[in-house]
């Protein structure tokens, strides 16, 4: 996670050089206006591993967006350990299932610092609730034949996170957000751990979207 982390702060200074305006060496410019509509991926890279997912975005007012998106991640119980055998196999104690995450969203997000940063660099915050899906696999089994035994199971929740969006092409996004989850399932728990059921899962995520807008 360190090196996650590393490599998106990275990003984020390479792609912000220039984002602090002139100030008083140039007049001052008008934003910039950029199409109202916005739709593309996610990838997702969290203390579970990797995840995906996909986003609409319409703008309804100067600085407020509306938007929905649907991703699909692993949870894990932040109480497993993984340990590797003299023959370079990795297991866990106490494993009794995979946890999927499916949730859908739909939030607002408001764009931060408008009049004071150039438009390359275009920070906001939001927030989303929705409902979700939660998979369970055996962990016994081979990942993908698994599934053919999954269980699911209905759940709501949300998440409040910051980012921002880069560049000022009017065609292509790129952007990144931090996240933060919170899902609570509705009637008995998961159990990622034997005999340690869960009613609440989520996490912290990074995600990094790509998308078109129009």
């Amino acid at each position: 996670m360190k090196t996650i982390f590393a490599t998106v702060i990275l990003l984020i200074s390479i792609l912000t050089l220039n984002a602090q305006g002139i100030g008083e060496l140039a007049p001052p410019k008008k934003p910039m206006v950029f199409p109202p509509n916005a739709w593309g991926f996610d990838l997702m890279i969290g203390e579970s591993g990797f995840g995906f997912g996909g986003f609409y975005r319409r703008q309804i007012a100067e600085n407020f967006t509306v938007f929905s998106d649907i991703s699909f991640s692993e949870s894990k119980d932040d109480r497993e350990f993984t340990f590797v055998d003299i023959f370079g196999r990795s297991f866990t104690v106490g494993k009794l299932n995979r946890i999927f995450q499916i949730p859908l969203n739909f939030g607002v997000q408001y764009r931060l610092f408008a009049e004071d940063l150039a438009d390359n660099l275009r920070p906001y915050v939001n927030a989303g609730i929705g409902p979700a899906l939660i998979i369970t696999t055996p962990s016994s089994e081979e990942f993908f034949s698994a599934f053919s035994k999954a269980q699911l199971k209905i759940a709501a929740g949300g998440y409040v996170g910051f980012g921002a969006n880069f560049g000022v092409d009017q065609s292509n996004l790129i952007g990144i957000n931090f996240r933060y989850y919170y899902i609570r399932l509705f009637g008995d728990g998961v159990e990622s751990l034997k005999g340690r059921p869960k009613n609440v899962i989520g996490g912290f995520f990074v995600t990094i979207n790509f998308g078109f807008m129009y």
